[in-house]
């Protein structure tokens, strides 16, 4: 840069300096406070070196000067998209929670917007590629609005590809003008005053404690009557395939207290059930400070025939602990939770989803793989025998209960031999729900550094088909079971196909679709005393067909999760 230019940028900086105490004297800080908020030597030598470069928020690094004024929105408009797990879902909520508080304004039309923020994922490789077409989309948008003289598009990537990518993000796609990592949300408003200024800003620091216990997510969807509610964040699994721990961190939780205090909030907010996230849901271990003191010290407890990579965790309160806790404190309010691993089911957390009527009877239990030696290369921490022996355990202590599951087809050397043991497995348990996916390899993983991706792709693709045909028999067949049954249904809203009726689910989070209309107000109530059918009743239905997807099914009256409980 030459001594003119550098004069005249440091001129600039001075000047907004100035203008910037010149409104702040008109607010009553004491001189002291000014001083503290004003930018040192470093600061204006800083700007002059790094306008139109990087920043990347390092540790133990003094943080460049944004003045107050700067950190404001000022009315800004954000567009946000979401792509991935319901955990991202939740993340944006909490990234709309702070960006609001700063006074910035969100949109749902993308012409409107400022700023458009991605909530990115990246454990497969299709998600990514979503997320580069899709930025290739928008730069174009962000390119014709420059050439027009509009009003400038500021690009965001957030969450875990953000994490994994890191400056490759800007270096590649010139368009991306922020990239924050899933424990960087709070310096969310920094990092869009440094790129409103035309300097590109990365923070993708991962964090030891941060769980944004204390910030309360603003909802997205304000007419739904189900919300997310983040418990922990974070996995030491290590599982070999898996990118997670390497972008979402180690495991940490929030207290007990900050989760009940946002159940009892969303209770009074009319919510009729939450769904608790964790990237490794039921490892939950509660160990904030009032709670290390009290609780005695013992070992986390597995599921038989499981183990860990990691050392067994000692004190703080766990998940069942938990459970039990939210389903006295709101008894009115569903509770579901993913994701779970299998090996933290054990007995006393099994005993509080059957107690507790308002606790679905419905587990994910991601098996991967029915094949031993391919566990063992995944690095789950169980043979297939244990897993089996978990599926007997559960159906024993929560005998209506329904299974969803996980598996990954063509994982490193599988075999036709062991990729059979597979679908017997999915055929053997039976589940009403599945995510199932040919592999695709991440780096940094424990499978990147250790084996080779060998399997063929046409041969991914045709196990893929084996599998989802598989899974759909059986699913048909478990759901044809509810016929007859009567079953508490949760109201969520209009039918995708029909504005004349309505869709819901019942206990086990199978999708049920009902004729709208009235109904009677309660059980045994007469005909003349009944009320529409609206999002947020809970309703006792009749099934009355099924497929291997849904359950259809007759109205009957409108129930409490206590009195259908007691009825049955």
């Amino acid at each position: 840069m030459s001594t003119i230019a550098r004069n005249r940028l440091l001129l600039k900086v001075a000047q907004r300096w100035f203008n910037t105490q010149n409104c702040m004297r008109k607010k009553s800080y004491s001189s002291i406070e000014r001083l503290k908020e004003g930018p040192s030597l470093q600061d204006f030598i800083r700007a002059s070196s790094e306008a139109g470069s990087v920043y990347i928020a390092k540790r133990n690094e003094s943080i460049p000067y944004v003045s107050p004024d700067a950190l404001r929105g000022q009315k800004r408009k954000v567009f946000l998209e979401v792509y991935g797990c319901q955990m991202n879902t939740n993340d944006t909520e909490i990234v709309w929670s702070i960006l609001k508080s700063y006074e910035y304004q969100r949109t749902v039309n993308l012409k409107e917007a400022d700023i458009v923020l991605m909530m990115t994922c990246a454990i497969r490789e299709g998600a990514e590629d979503t997320v580069w077409n899709r930025l290739k989309h928008l730069r174009l948008m962000k390119q014709k609005r420059a050439a027009n003289d509009e009003r400038l598009l500021q690009i965001g990537v957030l969450g875990c590809m953000a994490e994994r990518l890191k400056k490759q993000l800007v270096e590649k796609e010139h368009s991306v003008d922020v990239v924050a990592g899933p424990d960087a949300y709070k310096d969310l408003p920094r990092l869009l005053a440094i790129g409103h200024n035309g300097q590109k800003a990365i923070n993708v620091m991962l964090s030891l404690d941060e769980t944004y216990a204390d910030v309360v997510p603003v909802k997205l969807d304000r007419k739904s009557r189900t919300a997310f509610v983040s418990i922990m964040r974070g996995c030491d699994n290590m599982c070999s395939y898996c990118i997670v721990p390497f972008t979402r961190g180690k495991e940490r939780s929030r207290p007990l207290r900050s989760i009940r205090e946002e159940a009892l909030k969303l209770n009074d907010q009319g919510i009729r059930e939450i769904t608790l996230l964790g990237q490794n849901v039921n490892s939950y271990r509660d160990m904030s400070e009032s709670i290390a003191e009290a609780a005695p010290k013992e070992a986390t407890l597995l599921a038989p025939g499981f183990h860990t990579v990691y050392k067994s965790k000692v004190g703080g309160l766990r998940f069942a602990e938990l459970l039990a806790d939210l389903a006295e404190t709101v008894p009115d309010t569903r509770i579901r939770f993913t994701s779970p691993h299998p090996k933290d089911f054990p007995r006393d957390v099994l005993e509080t989803i059957a107690k507790y009527p308002n606790v679905c009877n419905s587990l994910h239990l991601p098996a991967q793989s029915g094949n031993t030696e391919v566990l063992e290369r995944m690095r789950r921490g169980y043979s297939r025998g244990a897993y089996l022996n978990l599926v007997r355990e559960v159906r024993t202590i929560i005998p209506n209960v329904t299974l969803s599951s996980d598996f990954i087809c063509g994982f490193c050397g599988e075999t036709e031999a062991e990729f059979a043991e597979t679908v017997s497995l999915i055929e053997d348990v039976g589940y009403h729900a599945a995510f199932l996916f040919a592999y695709s390899m991440r780096e940094k993983t424990t499978a990147h550094r250790r084996y080779s991706d060998d399997v063929p792709e046409e041969v991914k693709q045709e196990r893929l088909r084996r599998m989802i045909a598989a899974f759909r028999k059986k699913a048909e067949w478990l759901n044809s079971q509810f016929v007859g049954r009567t079953e508490l249904i949760l109201v969520e809203g209009y039918s995708k196909r029909s504005r004349t009726d309505l869709a819901g689910r019942n206990d086990g989070n199978v999708k049920v679709i009902v004729p709208a209309g009235p109904i009677p107000a309660a059980q045994g109530a007469y005909c003349d005393d009944s009320r529409p059918l609206a999002v947020g009743d809970y309703v006792a239905v009749r099934i009355t067909s099924s497929n291997s997807q849904i359950l259809k099914g007759e109205p009957l009256y409108h129930t409490t999760i206590k009195e259908f409980a007691a009825s049955q």
